[in-house]
């Protein structure tokens, strides 16, 4: 749980960007404002009033203990800043559409009456919940949320929203309040389900419940077994004893000064077989280690590299990595950083924190927008994109020995600028297309002319 927050999104970097389905035809304009408007994202989701990271930090752990998660994605009402907030599994139950999404969601809510008359007012509530208000500010009042699509929806009103956000008070059976909404609200992204059933489970919990309950079972046998070595069980002579044996540092047992020793030792310990605790404690070692397995701790990071390698093997390498982590990363980067950034994005767009529309550049409009994440996985997918220009260059070169003309076959610009985007340069870093043909024409206007001038001074030699 620990570890998602640290791989997926690392505060120390920029780990997404907002792109658009068909990235190809962006221009250089639309890509400094696509970086420009992550940035924007960014600081409204890491406000000091969005409680950001403390939602997902709890939803990080929910996640890897159930395999699911709830964090709800609003603009406060009194701040008008971005809220999130991570809501107990517990009271939040839902059901799938028929193509396998997310439909209804229904959310039991207790808050206090200053809380709801804070957020509604008194003339949407009941008359009996505002008359409490007074004598028990902080008594709670039985509520639920619930967010229905409103094509389903059967109530009075219709609604061009896609959603209809509904309050009710449960106690008093009546309406609190009943809106249209452009959002879900509710992100609830999910690990790994079965068919027939909306609610996920977490595979890690899954295989390492059993072993986790062998390792303390394990742990408290070795335990017992290593007390019993340093404070072995003890054999007395019951009438040579004079009271209770005292087996603490520093404690004096008497003797029946009568007794005879050369009939036996007073007090002697049980002699006992220790051979097996090396063994209890391999046992035990290789247990944690499965459980770091069923955890995915061992696939969270590329192990270091134990030799020098080639560049074929640096390649073989990280794709064994992106196998190996795929079952972990693939599903947190779709439905719960995905789904969180689009519903951010959608908020922030509302609320025009990204300026007018109208003027957004040209290459945007109309575009729908997705994102990019830099997860260790994504990395080293996208990193792959350097090494493959690499491994391409040192074909053609090998290529250009039996036949010169072969090096025409790669587009040596449009290589260069996917490995740059690939290993993060930053758009604005490069000169846009038009400005690097231009380049390219004047380098070889000057080369011409260079030529032109090396043959005028032959000819005058």
């Amino acid at each position: 749980g620990d570890s998602i927050s640290s791989m997926l999104r690392p505060r120390g970097q920029e780990w997404f960007s907002i792109s658009i389905d068909q990235d190809d035809r962006l221009d250089t304009s639309g890509k400094e404002w696509l970086e420009w408007a992550s940035g924007v994202q960014k600081r409204a989701m890491y406000d000091k009033q969005s409680q950001f990271v403390r939602a997902t930090k709890e939803g990080d752990h929910d996640f890897a203990a159930f395999g699911q998660c709830v964090i709800s994605v609003e603009v406060d009402h009194s701040t008008t800043s971005l809220l999130y907030r991570c809501w107990h599994l517990r009271d939040v139950a839902w059901c799938e559409r028929y193509n396998g999404s997310i439909g209804d969601i229904h959310r039991n809510w207790n808050p206090d009456v200053r809380t709801l008359v804070s957020i509604f007012g008194k003339e949407k509530l009941h008359r009996d919940v505002v008359k409490r208000l007074d004598k028990e500010p902080y008594g709670t009042v039985k509520c639920r949320h619930v967010v229905i699509p409103s094509d389903v929806y059967s109530g009075d009103q219709k609604y061009r929203t896609p959603y209809v956000s509904i309050y009710i008070d449960m106690e008093n059976n009546h309406l609190i309040s009943e809106v249209g909404s452009w959002s879900q609200i509710y992100c609830i992204p999910r690990w790994q389900t079965v068919s027939g059933s909306q609610y996920a489970y977490s595979p890690a919990a899954v295989a390492g419940l059993p072993d986790a309950r062998l390792l303390q079972a394990m742990t408290l046998t070795l335990l017992e077994a290593g007390e019993m070595a340093v404070r072995p069980p003890l054999i007395a002579t019951k009438e040579a004893i004079r009271g209770d044996v005292a087996v603490y540092a520093g404690g004096i047992t008497w003797v029946d000064a009568q007794y005879d020793e050369r009939l036996g030792e007073v007090l002697r310990p049980m002699m006992q077989d220790k051979s097996g605790l090396p063994f209890g404690m391999d046992i035990s070692e290789e247990k944690k280690a499965m459980l770091q397995q069923a955890f995915y701790l061992n696939k969270l990071s590329l192990p270091p590299p134990e030799r020098e390698m080639t560049a074929y093997e640096t390649g073989q390498r990280i794709q064994e990595y992106i196998r190996n982590a795929l079952p972990l990363f693939e599903p947190m980067e779709n439905e719960y950083n995905g789904s969180l950034c689009e519903m951010t994005f959608d908020a922030l767009m509302r609320v025009s924190a990204f300026g007018p529309a109208d003027e957004f550049p040209e290459s945007l409009q109309g575009e729908n927008v997705r994102f990019k994440f830099e997860s260790p996985l994504h990395q080293a997918i996208e990193r792959q994109k350097g090494q493959k220009f690499l491994e391409a260059k040192g074909l053609l070169r090998e290529a250009a020995e039996l036949d010169p003309s072969s090096i025409a076959t790669l587009d040596a610009r449009k290589a260069l600028r996917d490995a740059l985007s690939g290993i993060g340069i930053d758009a604005k870093w490069m000169r846009s297309e038009d400005e690097v043909e231009a380049q390219a024409e004047k380098m070889a206007q000057q080369q011409e002319a260079q030529q032109a001038l090396a043959t005028a001074q032959q000819g005058a030699d």
